[in-house]
């Protein structure tokens, strides 16, 4: 079942326009991933599926209602983690939970939420006195809450260390498990790998991609990158006269070596028969990271 539908959607600010006819459906209980460059036009097509801004043409529906008509009938069948919230400084982390609690009819218990989101030992603890990472996990709390339909979470594991945000995906993957669909924006390529079941990728206002994250990878997944230290000098020619090798490149006491098909099996082969060994083989295969830059023309991290 479709629970969000964005129809050709455009949006404009003045002179700029920053939606240019974005199309994409989420399907209920899936993790749907919208990916892009800061000024793509991920944050805007994510606010009118909010309805928190009305679009200038094409149509977004939410759980068969207009996002911004029908707002009041859509508050409490969507939770919402925005990238950057704020509270009263005194209030304390239990506080923010019950009074948001009271906000909803059927709420989660949100003594639960402390133990789900590791925030069990700052129940008293005012909003001011948190880190970074604990704040984000408390709005995480808050958007779930209301024990809504769709989760919507933007940048949801900024601000946490490494092992923090493993923990998060772990939490996240537990929401879809509840039935809760999870619309997820985010700039970090494992978190989409790991999470998202599609990923829409918006550049300049417009969708490049929609597809599987394997399904992106695939797109660019001819190409092999092999790296290794040879024992001794390669002569010029030697491996990017191999039909299987596309480009040849010394990096420190390193080659790189890129090709297709068959391109490591020929690479070995003719080095054993000029008798250099090849230490330290590492053999790469073409990442999400790889599929946005074809789509894109730069690293995402390039455009944060």
């Amino acid at each position: 079942m479709t629970v969000i539908e964005v129809d050709r959607l455009h949006k404009r600010y003045r002179d700029h326009v920053a939606v240019h006819d974005v199309s994409f459906t989420v399907e209920r209980g899936e993790i749907f991933g919208v990916l892009g460059p800061n000024g793509a036009g991920k944050t805007t097509t994510v606010e009118c599926v909010e309805g928190l801004r009305v679009p200038d043409g094409g149509a977004v529906r939410v759980l068969g209602l207009d996002p911004h008509r029908d707002h009041d009938a859509l508050r409490t069948r969507i939770g919402v983690q925005f990238q950057e919230s704020q509270l009263p400084e005194k209030m304390r982390v239990r506080e923010a939970l019950q009074l948001y609690s009271s906000f909803y009819a059927d709420p989660v218990d949100w003594r639960r939420l402390l133990d789900d989101w590791g925030l069990q030992d700052k129940a008293n603890t005012p909003f001011g006195k948190l880190s970074g990472g604990q704040k984000q996990r408390l709005f995480i709390a808050l958007a779930l809450v209301g024990n809504p339909e769709i989760a919507v979470l933007d940048e949801l594991t900024t601000g946490l260390d490494p092992q923090a945000r493993r923990d998060t995906w772990g939490l996240v993957e537990d929401i879809r498990g509840k039935g809760v669909t999870v619309l997820l924006v985010t700039h970090f390529m494992a978190e989409a790998e790991r999470l998202c079941d599609r990923i829409a990728v918006i550049d300049r206002g417009r969708v490049v991609a929609l597809d599987t994250p394997a399904g992106l990878v695939s797109s660019v997944a001819a190409e092999q990158r092999i790296r290794f230290r040879p024992s001794v000098p390669v002569p010029d020619g030697l491996l990017i006269d191999l039909p299987e090798v596309t480009s040849v490149r010394q990096v420190g006491p390193q080659l790189h070596v890129t090709g297709t098909g068959d391109v490591l099996q020929a690479v070995t082969s003719v080095l054993a028969r000029h008798r250099i060994v090849a230490a330290d083989l590492r053999v790469e295969q073409a990442s999400l990271d790889d599929a946005f830059v074809a789509l894109t023309g730069r690293k995402l991290e390039e455009t944060h």
